[in-house]
């Protein structure tokens, strides 16, 4: 779902901004990847099939979130005719899973 909504033309995108980082599209981002990362770590957390996985939930989410985060923006600024890739997105991201992490954190350890 996220990288079905991240490669859609920026057309059918609402034109909102303000500022860049405070634009829908940033907010957009930022909360998909909150959410994407979340869940992560919660699935990670729960399995006991790869314990690697288990123990270092919360740091495998971030690698692999951030990663998939900066893989679509490659995919954008290369191959998705009408979209760029942007490194304001890839900070919305990282923030994003920033934000997941804390939420997760605050629901589940403290």
């Amino acid at each position: 779902m996220i990288l079905l909504m991240t490669l859609l033309p920026s057309s059918s995108l609402p034109a909102l901004s303000v500022w860049e980082l405070f634009s829908f599209d940033s907010f957009a981002h930022a909360f998909m990847f909150s959410v994407l990362c979340f869940l992560m770590i919660v699935g990670m957390s729960k399995q006991f099939t790869y314990p690697h996985l288990h123990h270092f939930a919360i740091r495998s989410s971030l690698f692999i979130s951030t990663m998939f985060g900066i893989f679509i923006e490659l995919l954008q600024h290369f191959f998705i005719y009408g979209r760029q890739g942007d490194i304001i997105d890839v900070v919305s991201n990282t923030l994003g899973c920033l934000f997941g992490i804390v939420l997760f954190k605050w629901i589940y350890i403290w």
